[in-house]
């Protein structure tokens, strides 16, 4: 068993918080009981996923995607209502990681994303702020980018949408940017990779790819997104005293 606060400490430290400036608090941003015991993780705290914690009897919930995001209405209305009334209720912490998930070198989304891969040499792109949202990492053989793709469609478990840029080139080096990270291609083409891979895609990133020749892929942001917090949750699981389930809540996007 964990105490509230111990739970928050301990995240806050290895997760190293204050070093981000992020769209949303992180830590813990609805209070529940005190001891926890059984903690589910999950993407995103949507309704879904909260009902789902209720019936598995959770203490808390460990999300990627949390609440009270910048520019978002105030009222506690509506979805966000039901949301709130569904935690406060059940008395069920809610805890939030946003880009310090993102980040992390080991734990985190983008490192996660590597090892599905199989890449080597994986480092993040000094560059980019914060240091570890757009990593780079080399193939020990060159593949082509269909190969790619087929190795992203089993290991998500999804299609996923490829833009060859026109060359035909094999891959070797590729970097990639979890989520909504399609923008940052001009970056990864700046150094020197052949394929940039990221969850979503916008109308300019086929040009940028196209202009750049660097391959892309789209692979969704709900599906890159999974194993930061799976990989977090199963760090606490086997090293304190509570019992952590992961519940995907499936998302097309």
């Amino acid at each position: 068993m964990l105490q509230r606060q111990q739970l928050a400490s301990l995240l806050a430290e290895l997760l190293q918080t204050e070093r981000v400036r992020d769209y949303c608090p992180n830590g813990l941003q609805v209070e529940g009981r005190q001891d926890i015991t059984r903690i589910v993780t999950g993407v995103t705290a949507s309704q879904a996923l909260v009902d789902a914690a209720i019936e598995w009897g959770a203490d808390a919930i460990l999300v990627h995607h949390g609440y009270f995001w910048k520019n978002e209405a105030p009222e506690i209305t509506g979805m966000k209502k039901k949301r709130l009334q569904a935690l406060l209720a059940n008395d069920i912490n809610l805890f939030a990681y946003h880009l310090p998930l993102d980040i992390h070198l080991t734990l985190g989304n983008n490192a996660q994303l590597g090892k599905l891969l199989n890449a080597e040499s994986i480092t993040p792109l000094a560059t980019v702020e914060p240091v570890g949202v757009l990593m780079q990492g080399e193939f020990s053989a060159a593949k082509s980018l269909s190969e790619i793709a087929a190795l992203l469609q089993q290991q998500l478990n999804r299609d996923v949408l490829t833009h060859d840029a026109g060359s035909n080139k094999p891959v070797r080096k590729l970097a990639w940017c979890t989520g909504g990270g399609q923008g940052y291609i001009e970056q990864a083409a700046a150094a020197g990779a052949d394929v940039f891979i990221s969850g979503e895609v916008s109308e300019q990133t086929i040009h940028v790819s196209r202009e750049l020749d660097i391959h892309f892929i789209a692979a969704g942001h709900h599906a890159t997104e999974r194993y930061g917090v799976k990989a977090l949750g199963e760090y606490l699981g086997a090293n304190y005293p509570v019992e952590v389930k992961f519940i995907d809540i499936d998302n097309p996007a």
